[in-house]
């Protein structure tokens, strides 16, 4: 049984200010010298750079959908371990899931799954005396969701604020939190959502020190701590990736080295999540990451290579200037060696991006498009590949404005049967490559299958 202090933080709509709030919340009890674990519902990459920076902790998600219910709470413990609070920062709205899959993945489902209490992040701006029938209505929607406080955003005034608490007092939900209005934290957006991070670093920190001050100034820490300690103790526990991916072979010597896997990073490439690395070690990999916007040559010794998702397309130019790792790359494909490419890795290996040469390895050309694919998808694996077998079944997540043509090789990577049948991917040699984001926890083998094709290829 574990017993972390840990808060939800959730809001009736997207828009209301929840990432302020949970990373200004973050940032502020991090301040007090807390340990402070960030969670981000759902399979959102880049709110949790924001999260980690806040805190000086791995930012992790937790996806109901992805993952599947069980491994919520032992995902939630493995980050959690030895801290002395954890907010989790919501999804859309409350109660809004996966569609078509009434609560699963949603803040809500997440929360009762964890043993959470929710505070709700309402904003405002518009309303006075109708924020009560709002806030009774989501407290009472569901009677094993806990909301346990109310954050008032965007107020506009003293006489603002007397309206709405009044309004409030018989609603039997605490305000724990009045946040003014004000001109917006400098967090800027484009057509995926926030720019992450490690594009802005430096602007980034300063946005994130503006939220804190602004949760600091407006907020009851003090009663968000206790409302923190009342979530119930968690069974269970917590996820172990050396037990969920154990290596085949027997642990490599002191100052031996297991094969080494290459992990695309820095600004073009900041789509991963946390637990893959981390399976990837447990399975005996060495892992080294390597910017490919920056360097040469791919780590010494790269016996595999992982490009997660990202953002090429903002970069196309200095990756396709970067000719000698372009080279690099597609030698390492054409070798046989193991690649596994997602979304944004999927670009950088299509023969251009936008006009612009990339590596080349797969007969495909990718160029922005006009729509966001955005969503959850059901996929089975059409053949055998580096990361799975031949009718293996997963659960993954679109999230592009891109369009590669074609969208499929002669052997695709996947078949997807939600929301429309179709084929999508690329498995050529050691090379998978697909739009999908997929979430290895999930099916742990996938890392360790990947590691030993390292060892052999």
């Amino acid at each position: 049984m574990s017993s972390v202090p840990r808060l939800v933080i959730a809001a009736p709509s997207s828009g209301s200010g929840k990432t302020t709030v949970a990373t200004g919340l973050m940032a502020a009890f991090a301040a007090r010298g807390l340990a402070v674990s960030p969670h981000k519902v759902g399979p959102d990459f880049i709110d949790p750079g924001y999260h980690a920076l806040a805190t000086g902790r791995v930012g992790r998600n937790l996806d109901a959908y992805l993952c599947g219910p069980e491994l919520v709470a032992p995902l939630f413990l493995h980050g959690a371990r030895g801290c002395d609070l954890a907010v989790v920062e919501g999804v859309m709205g409350l109660y809004d899931g996966a569609a078509g899959q009434g609560e699963l993945a949603s803040t809500a489902h997440v929360a009762k799954l964890l043993r959470a209490p929710v505070v709700l992040v309402v904003d405002a701006s518009s309303q006075s005396r109708s924020v009560a029938a709002l806030v009774h209505g989501f407290a009472s929607w569901d009677p094993e969701v806990r909301v346990g406080g109310v954050i008032l955003n965007k107020v506009g005034s003293d006489r603002h604020e007397a309206l709405l608490r009044e309004a409030l007092d018989a609603s039997g939900v605490p305000v724990l939190g009045v946040l003014r209005r004000v001109p917006q934290v400098a967090t800027p957006s484009r057509h995926l959502g926030l720019v992450p991070v490690a594009e802005r670093r430096a602007a980034a920190v300063d946005a994130v020190g503006a939220m804190a001050a602004q949760v600091s100034a407006g907020c009851d820490l003090d009663a968000l701590m206790v409302l923190a300690r009342s979530a119930g103790a968690l069974p269970g526990a917590a996820w172990d990736p050396v037990a969920a991916s154990p290596a085949r072979h027997p642990a490599r010597p002191a100052g031996g080295r297991g094969p080494v896997v290459a992990v695309a990073g820095g600004q073009a490439f900041t789509f991963s999540y946390a637990e893959h690395a981390e399976l990837l070690a447990a399975a005996g990999a060495e892992v080294v990451t390597f910017d490919p916007l920056r360097d040469e040559e791919l780590p010494e010794g790269t016996a595999g290579l992982v490009i997660g998702g990202g953002f090429p397309e903002v970069y196309a130019a200095e990756l396709s200037a970067n000719e000698p790792l372009r080279k690099a790359v597609a030698g390492l494909a054409l070798s046989g060696a193991p690649v596994a490419a997602e979304c944004a890795g999927l670009l950088y290996l299509c023969r251009e991006l936008d006009g612009r040469p990339m590596c080349g390895v797969l007969d495909a050309g990718a160029r922005m498009g006009e729509r966001l694919t955005l969503g959850y998808r059901d996929a089975v694996a059409v053949g055998d590949s580096v990361l799975a077998v031949a009718g293996t079944r997963t659960r993954g997540h679109e999230f592009h404005r891109t369009v590669v043509e074609p969208g499929a090789g002669a052997a695709p990577a996947w078949g997807l049967t939600t929301p429309v049948r179709r084929v999508e991917g690329f498995v050529q040699q050691g090379v998978h490559a697909s739009y999908l984001h997929t979430h290895w926890a999930a099916g742990p083998g996938v890392a360790r299958r990947f590691v030993e094709r390292c060892r052999t290829s």
